[in-house]
């Protein structure tokens, strides 16, 4: 897909340039709200008027789960927030996320330029564009929807654009809304977020039935070696000098992984976890079992052993099993580039059977994140590597488009029902304190007070993320 690359940054620049000379020519619809230029057309009013009055019947009893939906969104994220606050102010930032800010927008080449592409696939500028505009179009054209179900006029639909960054509206008569019950305003402020849940489940639909029809098993993705603590006071020798501890050891330790011989057996360690162990006085290592895959070096997806194809987990130790410790097996891996990687392994003894010694630790995540990444586990497992079935990189360029629609459909919906004064989760908490109250002032109150908390929160992590980044 690199190749890509040059395409899609050629379209940006095209795009940018020619929203740059659209807007120029029909600037008298473009009008500026402090830093945000919004450009007003009557884009699909007729449209949206057609939908309330055509299912009706059904949207008007609908209005209840979208309420009901906003609220469980504004539970979640609230949630979320706070669990990831304290997590991210009381533990340190793992290694991989030391360089990304607590506050990032999602841009394109979002995780190439934090480093995040072994967790995310590539966000091309051409996915962003379309990803943003299925969001966007559904968000907006679920509120006008159910303003005009509840008889509020649509003044203008049209486009948001603040600096680099762009997105769409529609403007109700805010008059004629904030006249009405709080419940139908409580419908029409869930009623975007609530549009872009179902485009979650769509999406998420058809990109399960896309990877079903153009994927296929074609290895298995191991991710560790077996590994353990040991007692540092059990330690005979390192690469074969006898020690008694870790004070004097830098001559001996040799860059990569260092045997570690206990009265218990022999192990492997990386020279900076024995440093770091030396230097802090530290009680125990952690250390890696001496087994021939780490040994040989393997990595990558296995594809083969001893020329059967592997593709499943069940199947790589059902072929091991075949074998006694002590035999030559030759075992096929895949390197970043695809590429076939041969390596001729020796299988050691582990209580009589064949070891080859590699580890499938399934990560469990929880929350939002779990329920999300869960789904799509179970589309696509992670221990098991996929090759496309027919065209591979337009294959692999819907799949990864399909991700993304999805990713951030939901992630739009959570953001938004934030209650935050700017955000449609805001003026939604604020009226459901006043109905809970009885008292405007106290919906106010705590509208403010939470806008105010959630700010403090997010400048605590960027404070965290600083002080740990330098």
């Amino acid at each position: 897909m690199d190749s890509f690359i040059v395409y899609d940054l050629a379209f940006m620049i095209v795009f940018a340039v020619a929203t740059f000379l659209l807007l120029y020519k029909h600037k008298k619809n473009l009008k500026r709200q402090g830093w945000i230029f919004l450009y007003h057309s009557s884009f699909g009013l007729k449209f949206i008027d057609w939908t309330a009055k055509k299912f009706e019947k059904i949207l008007k009893p609908l209005q209840y789960i979208v309420i009901a939906s906003g609220y469980i969104l504004m539970g979640l994220i609230v949630w979320i927030m706070g669990l990831s606050v304290w997590k991210y102010v009381t533990t340190a930032i793992p290694e991989q996320l030391q360089n990304v800010p607590p506050i990032a927008p999602l841009i394109p080449y979002f995780p190439k330029l934090f480093g995040l592409e072994s967790l995310f696939p590539p966000l091309y500028f051409t996915y962003f564009l379309i990803a943003l505009a299925i969001v966007a179009i559904s968000h907006e054209f679920s509120h006008g929807i159910f303003a005009r179900l509840n008889g509020i006029k649509i003044k203008t639909t049209g486009l948001a654009f603040f600096g680099p960054f762009f997105g769409a509206f529609v403007e109700p008569d805010e008059k004629q809304m904030y006249n009405k019950k709080k419940f139908p305003q409580l419908v029409i402020l869930a009623a975007g977020t609530f549009a872009n849940v179902v485009m979650t489940v769509i999406f998420l639909g058809a990109l399960a039935l896309f990877f079903s029809l153009s994927f296929a098993p074609a290895g298995v993705n191991f991710n560790a070696y077996p590994s353990g603590a040991i007692s540092v006071a059990s330690v005979i020798s390192i690469n074969g000098v006898n020690i008694s501890g870790l004070n004097n050891v830098d001559g001996i330790l040799k860059d990569g992984l260092n045997e570690v011989k206990t009265q218990g057996g022999m192990y492997l360690a990386p020279k900076d976890i024995l440093v770091i162990a030396s230097e802090t006085n530290a009680e125990k290592i952690g250390v890696f079992q001496d087994a021939p895959a780490i040994r040989a070096g393997l990595t990558g997806p296995i594809v083969s052993v001893n020329g059967v194809k592997i593709t499943s987990q069940p199947q790589i130790s059902e072929e091991l099993g075949k074998y006694s410790p002590g035999d030559e097996v030759v075992i096929k891996s895949l390197d970043e580039n695809g590429d076939e990687i041969s390596y001729n392994i020796e299988l050691a003894d582990n209580d009589g059977r064949a070891y080859l010694g590699i580890a499938f630790n399934n990560y469990q995540r929880s929350g939002v994140s779990g329920i999300l990444f869960g789904a799509i586990y179970k589309i696509r497992d992670p221990l098991v590597y996929y090759q496309p079935s027919w065209d591979g990189e337009f294959v692999q360029f819907i799949y990864d488009l399909l991700w993304w629609i999805v990713v951030i459909n939901i992630l739009v919906a959570l953001f938004n029902m934030l209650p935050v004064s700017i955000l449609d989760g805001g003026r939604f908490f604020y009226l459901t304190i006043w109905g809970i109250t009885g008292r405007e002032s106290w919906g106010k109150k705590a509208y403010k007070f939470t806008t105010w908390l959630i700010l403090a929160a997010l400048v605590l992590m960027m404070v965290r993320w600083v002080f740990g980044y330098f």
